[in-house]
């Protein structure tokens, strides 16, 4: 509940994605929100160094909560963990 005694209204999978991309930004790295229409937003982020190094990052909402995605259907980690999951995203992302 809020101060106020209302309740807190849930994020959306947008509200999860930016909050992802802030971070990835912070870190160095593009970002870019897509909203296809008809599918779901994913948030493409790339390494600037190699733009080739780049993924797309899904937020869905599961019988266990929300969480991020990889694009190859494989959890990354909740959403409530945004530090976990741009370390992982950057680990991928790096330039080895």
């Amino acid at each position: 509940m809020m101060p106020d005694g209302t309740a807190a209204l849930p994020k959306t999978r947008i509200e999860y994605l930016e909050e992802l991309g802030d971070e990835m930004v912070r870190r160095g790295f593009r970002v870019r929100l897509t909203l296809p229409p008809g599918l779901a937003p994913s948030l493409h982020v790339m390494n600037p160094d190699a733009s080739a190094l780049a993924e797309n990052i899904l937020a869905e909402e599961g019988t266990d909560g929300w969480w991020y995605w990889w694009s190859w259907a494989e959890r990354i980690a909740p959403v409530d963990d945004v530090p976990a999951v741009a370390d992982r995203v950057a680990r991928v992302l790096a330039v080895h």
